[in-house]
């Protein structure tokens, strides 16, 4: 599984005055440098040495969520004032709860 497949994130620190490199399947990794492109690839070999390291001591390596096989379902637990809120506010939409809710959480910032 090529180390390419994992999300990666680039952030400016202020803090650090740097930029800082991450993977979010390894959230205890990091990588800074003063240049974006260099923090990307600096991560990327230390995820790869990462990887190498625990396919070497037989440990399990996290699956890249992007190959992760997804169904479209989850389930969302809430408080029974919620739910009855959300069922009314779908029923005077004229839709099931489900595409209400789901119309809720597409809403971008």
């Amino acid at each position: 599984m090529p180390n390419n497949h994992y999300a990666y994130r680039i952030s400016w620190s202020p803090e650090d005055g740097e930029y800082v490199a991450t993977c979010i399947e390894f959230p205890s990794l990091s990588w800074l440098d003063e240049d974006e492109v260099e923090a990307l690839r600096g991560i990327r070999k230390l995820v790869a040495e990462v990887v190498e390291d625990m396919r070497a001591n037989g440990e399990a390596i996290p699956e890249p969520i992007a190959d992760r096989a997804y169904s479209g379902r989850f389930v969302v637990r809430t408080t029974p004032d919620m739910h009855r809120r959300l069922t009314l506010e779908a029923a005077e939409a004229k839709v099931s709860l489900n595409r209400y809710v789901n119309s809720k959480l597409t809403v971008g910032p």
